[in-house]
């Protein structure tokens, strides 16, 4: 089977061998096993123009980094998350070395702001590089550790700059500048595909969008003293990504939808069940649709944290699968599949136990053979492979992870 139809047979809970993937691993770990043996043939490489949003998100900062290496905050793509996104490059050996499966990817088109902000360093100091992104958020990017920029400032912050944001860059009248130059060379791929393709991805949430453009603090007053606000933001964007999608499937089928939210934490949901159910299932809802009737029907959210009490209502707008389950909030993928048979699950491996060698790996691969026997699991680390993780250990538990999801249609 190609890597498509493993995805897709996997989400359709038949008995196959789901894709081989990792959720990707921290720039500094990949530098870590380059050091310890991991055959160096393709260093992961950065993108050297940003194309869209959904591609070049971050990758000013990434490319302020000299000498050819990576940032050690950045993050390399392994197959279980989605690319091209947030500037990260895509790994090649390691995928290579363990013979794991070809990138799930992402079609690569705008869906924030058209025209895309320039570039533009507002502040810098020995410690600190502020600058504007593509999306019209400030960001900082600290020199050290070199990990992820967080946003500064944002672009929405009231009505009166969110009716500017939507007036000067969320426009309907000009849908064909959001797809990148080589548009015309991507459908060629997609249609010769043997990989999953996506709509989506990151920042593009229903929560998960108003709290990159607002920042959560502020998204959080608002919901409460300008609910219209929230309301007409959310409504905007789900009507421009539905005109932008209905102009990708007139050209290119795809797999599956990708919801960003990270809307909890170790805790809980970062919101209530009513807010998620006024402000988020009525989009879900609209945008699901569209997508089944142009036979889209795999829809997936990705949300870090603690997110068992708010799964019912995911599912209830339609939501088809989740991930990454991070087994330090709670999250164990055993218990979810007895909770939710139908829920198609992806992650859920704590990864940096990994780290406390054989014996521990074996204690925790344990539930993901018995996840397996039930279908419908991808497994792989609940977030990036940390520093932590070492060679040695990391190529232990793939073997066994790999051994182990060979013998699924068997279970």
């Amino acid at each position: 089977m190609t890597t498509r139809e493993a995805f897709l047979a996997t989400c359709e809970f038949q008995k196959v061998v789901p894709p081989k993937w990792e959720f990707g691993y921290w720039g500094e770990t990949v530098d870590n096993w380059y050091a310890s043996g991991l055959p160096r043939k393709h260093y992961p490489v950065l993108e050297e123009t940003v194309r869209t949003p959904t591609s070049g998100l971050m990758l000013p900062a990434w490319q302020t980094i000299p000498g050819g290496r990576l940032p050690r905050g950045i993050a390399v793509m392994g197959g279980g998350l989605y690319w091209p996104t947030q500037g990260f490059p895509l790994d090649r050996d390691i995928r290579e070395h363990f013979h794991m499966d070809a990138s799930q990817r992402l079609v690569d088109v705008n869906l924030l702001a058209c025209p895309m902000f320039p570039a533009e360093v507002r502040y810098e100091d020995d410690r600190y590089w502020d600058f504007v992104d593509c999306d019209g958020v400030v960001k900082r990017f600290q020199k050290e550790p070199q990990t992820m920029p967080s946003g500064w400032q944002w672009p929405i912050r009231d009505w009166p700059t969110w009716r500017k944001y939507k007036d000067e860059r969320l426009r309907l009248d000009n849908l064909r500048d959001r797809f990148p130059p080589n548009w015309s060379e991507l459908v060629r791929e997609y249609r010769q595909r043997d990989y999953p393709l996506a709509l989506g991805g990151f920042p593009y949430g229903y929560f998960g969008t108003p709290a990159h453009l607002m920042g959560y603090d502020s998204l959080f007053v608002a919901y409460f003293e300008a609910p219209d606000l929230v309301r007409d933001i959310v409504h905007t964007f789900t009507e421009l990504w539905i005109a932008v999608f209905e102009e990708v499937l007139a050209q290119v089928d795809v797999d599956h939808y990708q919801i960003w939210e990270d809307i909890s934490f170790g805790r809980g949901s970062m919101v209530s069940d009513d807010v998620i159910r006024e402000f988020q299932v009525p989009y879900y809802t609209r945008m699901i649709s569209f997508l089944k009737s142009h036979g889209v029907k795999h829809i997936f959210l990705d949300t870090d944290g603690d997110c068992r009490k708010i799964i019912p209502l995911f599912m209830d707008a339609g939501i088809t699968g989740m991930y990454p389950f991070e087994w330090h909030c709670g999250m164990r993928v055993e218990e979810i599949r007895k909770q939710f048979p139908r829920l198609v699950l992806m992650g859920g491996i704590p990864k940096s136990e990994i780290a406390h060698g054989p014996k521990r790996i074996d204690e925790i691969l344990a539930p993901v053979r018995e996840t397996l026997k039930h279908g419908g699991y991808i497994p792989y680390g609940d977030h990036f492979v940390p520093p932590e993780v070492d060679w040695k250990n990391y190529s232990i538990f793939r073997e066994k992870l790999h051994a182990i999801m060979d013998e699924t249609p068997r279970l």
